[in-house]
């Protein structure tokens, strides 16, 4: 009968030793070519600055600002009127679950009765 133990591999208990990144920069160099040329120091890129200003462009018409507002205003409306049919959605599936569970416990009495008074 075979062993039911399984075998461990030599690389998975092997610890990789990671040097930190803080040290000097080291230059990188090319080697030498076949002619017996000495290894050419690359060059590093040259900084890219983080102005933006290369993407702007200049635009045609100015923007609309009453347009924005009434499309936020439009969208905010939107937002809301949804939740509220959410909510009301879940507040009557849970009523309704409710009414189900207590009329299969063979009660009779589940109907929520509304009353309303006439004052004259």
């Amino acid at each position: 009968m075979k062993s039911q133990r399984p075998m461990a591999a030599e690389e998975e208990h092997c610890v990789v030793p990671f040097r930190p990144r803080n040290g000097p920069a080291r230059r990188v160099t090319e080697t030498a070519s076949a002619s017996g040329n000495p290894p050419v120091p690359l060059r590093r890129p040259e900084p890219v600055s983080l102005d933006l200003s290369r993407y702007e462009r200049p635009r045609e018409e100015p923007d609309d600002f009453r347009h924005r507002i009434l499309a936020n205003i439009a969208a905010i409306a939107f937002t809301i009127a949804l939740t509220a049919i959410g909510i009301w959605l879940a507040m009557s599936i849970a009523d309704l679950r409710k009414t189900q569970d207590c009329l299969l416990t063979g009660r009779r009495d589940c109907a929520r009765i509304i009353t309303e008074t006439y004052t004259p």
